[in-house]
């Protein structure tokens, strides 16, 4: 107040009502800035270009792998004997197969449902008729070449050459040739996932399966059949679940034994490195910038340089999750400790303890609940990336999972193993939420 003037707003805050221009405009060049950096990234990614140029039926056609199975009989029509379907070795149903879908008609024709009569395909050895959501299409089979009769021809139907190809939808396709009739069959589900067809229990139902066990007589002597049951899931030859499973344990293994060895090299090197506990300042710049090399090489590069070492295997993918570690705790430890409240360390120092005693009872207290959430974090976040560097070759999961994805043919084997880990990363992250919130009284 001056002369008794009361002061305006204007001039009790002059700091909000006369910024710079940079203080005034700063949002909107933000804005502005990221705009900019957006339109920049999809101009040198060439986003519009890579976007309509993806192959999206294929993503489609490997998610439909995920959930569901095909079988694909193939009927050869250049032979004089009748025909008959073959399979592959491989296939679902088994080394022979004799599916319902398949029939003989009486006129010596054979009808094959893709799902009911509203997508199947009938055929003799010199015509077929093709039928999708009850629209046919009449074809015919001459010595050279097949030929498409129904005029005009629909869009499910594709000539290639002297191959006629009729898209089915999600149930399958229809490929006829002069010398042959190829169907794949898609149904839901995943075949064989207990027993494969290598098993005694393969193809009955789970009522007969229980009464075998149960109360049936032995299948195999000197074996019971709960035990040999369990035998046949274990070593299913389809799905492997005993592979996966000891893979999946060796992921956890990884994860827990990397982040460990980490946790316990970074505690003491942390204390050097930390510049209110150790008064050296060239130990603790030497002791921050290990920690950062170490954290800075992806935990990827590690793994591969460890399997060079060591081979392929999980002591590969522990020395890399603990070479990451030591770097990400060490760095995570140091920072804890250079802020600590330095009034309980003068307090235990006071009484005359040692400096052993002095960091026990004066530091370790403030930061022990701190140091042990932080590392159940990075604990919860190598189980995840334990599964990666399984890939390069480091053991667990993430090579078996990356087999499976070579093949890009068993899709179904690889969602099982996702699903797998994704079960193992949500109870270890609710146990690791579980022991932070007991140690610091919330979770994170």
């Amino acid at each position: 107040m001056t002369d008794g003037i009361v002061p305006t707003y204007e001039q009790r805050f002059p700091q909000v009502f006369h910024q710079s221009l940079w203080k005034r405009f700063m949002p909107l060049f933000v804005v502005i800035g990221v705009a900019l950096y957006f339109v920049y990234a999809v101009w040198f990614f060439s986003l519009p270009t890579v976007l309509a140029e993806a192959k999206w039926d294929r993503l489609g056609n490997y998610l439909q792998q995920w959930v569901s199975f095909d079988v694909s009989p193939e009927f050869r029509l250049d032979s004089g004997a009748a025909i008959v379907p073959k399979f592959n070795r491989n296939s679902a149903l088994g080394p022979d197969p004799h599916p319902e879908w398949i029939t003989t008609n009486g006129d010596g024709s054979l009808t094959v449902e893709l799902n009911g009569a509203s997508h199947s395909v009938r055929f003799t050895k010199s015509a077929a008729t093709i039928t999708r959501d009850g629209e046919s299409v009449d074809i015919a089979i001459g010595a050279s070449a097949a030929r498409v009769l129904t005029n005009p021809v629909p869009d499910w139907v594709r000539i290639k050459g002297d191959e006629i190809n009729a898209d089915m939808g999600f149930v399958g396709d229809v490929r006829i040739a002069y010398d042959r009739i190829k169907v794949r069959k898609r149904t839901l589900g995943w075949p064989n996932f207990l027993f494969d067809p290598y098993s005694p229990f393969f193809g009955k139902s789970a009522g007969e399966v229980a009464s075998l066990i149960v109360s049936g007589p032995e299948l195999k002597p000197g074996t019971s059949n709960l035990a040999l049951a369990w035998d046949n899931i274990w070593n299913n030859s389809q799905w492997q679940h005993g592979d996966v499973w000891i893979k999946l344990l060796q992921t956890i293994v990884m994860a827990f034994a990397g982040t460990l060895v980490g946790g316990l090299v970074a505690f003491p090197l942390a204390f050097f490195a930390a510049r209110n506990i150790t008064r050296n300042q060239l130990l603790n710049q030497v002791l921050k910038r290990l920690f950062d090399f170490l954290r800075s090489v992806d935990m990827l590069i590690w793994a591969l340089f460890f399997t060079r070492a060591f081979g392929p295997g999980p002591l590969a993918g522990i020395g890399a999750i603990a070479f990451t570690e030591t770097g990400t705790l060490g760095k995570l430890y140091a920072e804890g400790l250079e802020n600590i409240d330095d009034k309980q360390r003068e307090g235990v120092t006071s009484v005359g303890a040692d400096p052993v005693s002095v960091q026990r009872y004066g530091v370790i207290p403030q930061v022990l609940p701190v140091m042990i959430s932080q590392t159940l974090y990075q604990w919860e976040s190598n189980t995840r990336s334990a599964s990666i560097i399984g890939a390069v070759g480091a053991g667990g999961i993430g090579l078996k999972l990356w087999e499976a994805m070579r093949t890009n043919s068993n899709w179904s084997n690889v969602f099982y193993m996702v699903l797998l880990i994704l079960l193992v990363v949500f109870i270890f992250d609710n146990i690791s939420n579980a022991l932070r919130t007991r140690l610091i009284g919330k979770s994170h």
